[in-house]
């Protein structure tokens, strides 16, 4: 396929160069996402994941959770899979 037309988009740096170590691992360039993204809106015909706004209590949530609030920890993996069977 050729290629001939130009997308210029202006990110925060950091964004970008965040991004760019991830899809170095990935083998793959930003012009390779970004053709990937693409692809993906004609086939989903929109956006291939959700875009929403949270609702009241998803905000409340991620606000706890940024905060560390009603955060807790458990010594093991086995503790907290055992407190995860008991509440079934």
């Amino acid at each position: 396929m050729l290629k001939t037309e130009v997308v210029h988009a202006r990110v925060p740096p950091a964004l970008k160069q965040s991004a760019e170590i991830i899809l170095r691992r990935l083998g793959l360039s930003t012009a390779d996402a970004f053709n990937m993204l693409l692809h993906q809106v004609v086939m989903h015909k929109g956006m291939p994941f959700e875009v929403r706004i949270p609702n009241k209590a998803t905000k409340q949530a991620l606000k706890d959770m940024k905060s560390g609030k009603n955060m807790k920890t458990r010594k093991s993996v086995k503790d907290l899979m055992k407190e995860i069977r008991s509440s079934d």
